[in-house]
């Protein structure tokens, strides 16, 4: 909560008790000063502008507060709603923020503009609106009260008066025979919170260097020999109103204190677990750092294990990671690997022609060649090492990816981190040597023997009945079960951005597209209700689209094989999504629908197409007989590849490196020559641990501090309403009509800025409507300059531990 008020040096000076504020005729307070009280063992000053500087000699501070005034405002009289913030740390003081206002100015002198009046209510605007401040205003007792610009700024931001303390100065300078017993006694246009008396030093009083305690005692002694207000002393004085600043910021800290205990609660429960692992930590102590590294290790094979198997304790909600993402490279990436290799027909066929016409030599064959389907199979076979090994590389990577996630809870200590991913990578790479032997030698069994005789291969009797078309079938499901409907089956669903709309047509457009075994449809939402269109998946293709410079996106086209329109006037259809993998996983799904990859022509197509037309009749078909039995005999081999890959990927790669991370890797870190070292901790990591051990007994003690605050403060009651229509009718003063919510100030009163001096005697009877036609500023637009924020404690013992909970209660709403 925050303290402000309107022209207050002198008061300033007295719940100080130190003489630093500049004094002296007219305007003296050209820039807000933002004052905070802290209560500190030693006394100094410091200002935020000169950071790290201590003043001891106050009269320095009042020379730098004349200079930094000056530095914006210059030297005749111009006002700047900049700021200068000023530290006093003292045993003196209670810990309070006040700001100290420019008074209102009537007519402009110096360099003021003609309109300073406004500027000035405008600087005065930006603090007292704020909810969570206190407005004094001050009113010398010598002047009407009803006039009082103070008293008007606060009831218009302040209209309930439950923020307002009125403060009568002057009292000493009062005609004699006159006094201000009925204002004190808010008798006279009463006030919610009252009136306090206050009598300051006089001009020379300052210029005779009264001492402020004795002016204090002077000050007392005023208040209990003068008849009207010896019966009030007691709630006089600038003690007094020091004690009733103090018990509303009790007030506040008090209506706080049940929302700031809840969250600090919750605060010290997050740092309970690790604070309790803390203090069981002996960092120099060999039997500890073997206990610790014996169950990091546990730890780590753990994780890795729930990693790979997909039953971490923190689910990963944002991308794939882990065994996830090797099933993925398992039934995606590798399907999708061995379609993009799909064979050349035309340098297929060329290739058969070459084979039979080899075998048959010079002799002209009567009979299909099986040598010449043997040279074929086996060439095909060979092609398929390409895929199987960078699917092992891909995996072999998901792996070491996943080992060095589960590392990283090993960040407290480098060293064992470092050395754990060395060693089990290390031990992966003598695996996928291993993995890549096994794969080779799978190949090696596939080409060794051609088994004709296989229940899937059709034969050469068959071959003739087999579909020339039959390829698309390639990856279809198991024999001896009844399939549901082609047209039901849901292979995927989800977004995607058809691109290559122009955007004459309404440019790219995002869909929710549902892919099934026969069609390829697209809905306005994923409500799928609205349906934009159908696209049957025959003699479908899929094509490679190079992302632009300027898009984010991954896509793809789908075109036709018989040059028809895929949608409406469109040769083909670009779709984008948001990634890489997306982009991967959706081709994957088209060809499980049987959507493959398009083709890339090789050098020498043309000649060897040229070449195929002129076969003879009987060569031809000979080579359509052996191209069936191929493409028969290479769909056993893709489904067995695709079978068997995965599980000698599982058996000698992941379950291997479970099994040792499990195991073996305990023992290989213990024989290390450097396991004395291998437990100490990262700078980070012990500067982490104190942070957090200084955290909690923070909270601790703050959440003490709360406790007394409670049991020996107490709150006072906001005193009841009080009739204000005096300030809506006062005389001499404009009438304010505008209504408004309280947290914002009314419209102004506003006058034409005049072109010279005004005119001091003007006929005051003069209408407000022809006398103020100039809008004045409102409540600002602009925040208010930043205040430091410190939480203010109520009472000597509880101010050792105040910055625990500084930041809790500072600025709190009422």
């Amino acid at each position: 909560m925050f303290l402000y008020g309107c022209v207050l040096p002198a008061y300033t000076t007295f719940v100080v008790l130190l003489d630093f504020l500049p004094r002296g005729q007219g305007i003296v307070t050209r820039r807000p000063l933002v004052l905070q009280l802290i209560s500190a063992s030693t006394e100094y000053a410091e200002f935020l502008h000169c950071k790290g500087k201590l003043f001891s000699d106050f009269q320095e501070v009042r020379h730098e507060i004349e200079a930094e005034t000056a530095r914006l405002t210059g030297t005749n009289k111009g006002v700047s709603p900049v700021p200068i913030n000023l530290r006093i740390y003292s045993p003196h003081v209670l810990n309070l923020t006040l700001v100290d206002l420019p008074g209102i100015t009537k007519v402009p002198v110096g360099d003021q503009p003609a309109d300073i009046e406004y500027q000035v209510r405008d600087i005065i605007m930006q603090y007292i609106c704020q909810e969570n401040c206190l407005v004094l205003a001050v009113t010398p007792a010598n002047t009407d009260l009803a006039n009082s610009d103070a008293l008007k700024l606060a009831k218009d931001v302040d209209p309930q008066g439950q923020r307002t303390i009125g403060v009568i100065t002057k009292l000493d300078l009062m005609d004699e025979g006159t006094d201000a017993q009925n204002i004190l006694e808010n008798n006279l246009l009463p006030l919610r919170r009252g009136y306090i008396g206050v009598v300051n030093r006089s001009q020379k009083d300052i210029d005779g260097n009264k001492d402020i305690k004795a002016a204090l005692a002077a000050e007392k002694k005023f208040f209990l020999t003068h008849p009207a207000y010896r019966d009030m002393a007691d709630r006089m004085g600038t003690p007094y109103l020091q004690k009733v600043l103090n018990q509303q910021l009790t007030n506040h800290i008090r209506d706080s204190l049940p929302a700031l205990r809840s969250r600090l609660q919750s605060q010290l429960l997050a740092l309970d677990k690790e604070v309790a692992d803390y203090k069981h930590l002996k960092t120099d102590d060999p039997a500890y750092k073997t206990k610790a590294l014996l169950m990091l290790m546990q730890q780590f094979a753990s994780e890795f294990e729930k990693c790979i198997d997909g039953s971490a304790n923190q689910v990963d909600t944002v991308e794939l990671s882990g065994g996830a993402r090797i099933n993925r490279i398992f039934h995606e990436r590798f399907p999708l690997e061995l379609a993009q290799m799909e064979f050349d027909e035309r340098s297929l066929r060329r290739e058969i022609s070459y084979a039979i016409k080899n075998t048959h030599g010079i002799r002209t064959g009567l009979f299909t060649p099986d040598q010449a389907f043997e040279a074929i199979v086996k060439r095909q076979i060979i092609k398929l090492k390409g895929p199987c090994l960078k699917c092992v590389e891909m995996v072999i990577q998901e792996v070491i990816n996943t080992v060095c996630q589960c590392t990283t809870k090993l960040v407290s200590f480098p060293r064992l981190q470092e050395e754990t991913e060395r060693i089990v990578t290390t031990h992966i790479s003598e695996r996928e040597s291993a993995m890549k032997d096994q794969v080779l030698l799978l190949m090696d069994f596939q080409v060794a023997y051609i088994n004709t005789n296989h229940e899937d291969f059709i034969g050469f009797a068959n071959v003739q009945q087999k579909s020339p078309h039959s390829k698309k079938k390639r990856l279809e499901g198991k024999q001896g079960v009844q399939p549901p409907p082609s047209s039901l089956i849901v292979i995927r669903k989800g977004w995607l951005t058809i691109s290559n709309i122009s955007i004459i047509k309404g440019g790219p457009k995002e869909y929710w597209f549902i892919l099934t075994a026969e069609s390829l449809s697209w809905f306005k939402d994923d409500e799928e209700k609205e349906k934009k269109y159908m696209l049957p998946l025959e003699n479908l293709k899929l094509r490679d689209v190079e992302k632009s410079f300027m898009s984010s996106k991954y896509g793809y086209a789908i075109f036709n094989t018989e040059q028809r329109n895929v949608y409406k006037d469109y040769k083909f259809l670009e779709l984008a999504c948001g990634s890489q993998e997306e982009l991967d996983s959706w081709k994957s799904s088209l060809l499980r629908a049987g959507v493959y990859p398009e083709k890339v022509n090789v050098d020498g197509e043309r000649s060897g197409s040229k070449e195929s037309l002129s076969m003879d009749p009987q060569l031809e078909r000979q080579v359509e007989t052996i191209r069936n039995l191929v493409d028969s005999y290479m769909n056993i081999v893709f489904r067995a590849v695709r079978d068997l890959l995965p599980k000698t990927l599982m058996h000698l790669i992941i379950n291997n490196v479970k099994e040792f991370v499990g195991s073996d890797l305990l023992i290989q870190v213990y024989s290390l020559a450097e396991k004395s070292v291998l437990m100490n901790e990262s700078p980070e990591q012990e500067r982490r641990r104190e942070e957090v051990l200084r955290a909690h007994s923070a909270l601790k003690e703050a959440l003490a501090i709360i406790g007394d605050i409670s049991t020996s403060t107490c709150s006072t009651p906001l005193p009841p309403p009080v009739d204000s229509s005096w300030l809506h009718g006062a005389t001499g003063t404009s009438r304010i009509t505008a209504s408004f919510t309280r947290g914002h100030a009314p419209p102004i009163p506003s006058r034409q800025a005049p072109n010279g001096p005004i005119n001091n005697n003007a006929d005051t009877t003069q209408s407000p409507h022809t006398q103020f036609t100039r809008p004045a500023p409102n409540v600002p637009r602009r925040n208010p300059p930043a205040v430091p924020t410190k939480v203010i404690s109520l009472s000597p013992p509880l101010q050792r531990s105040c910055l625990s909970i500084q930041k809790y209660t500072a600025c709190q709403p009422e």
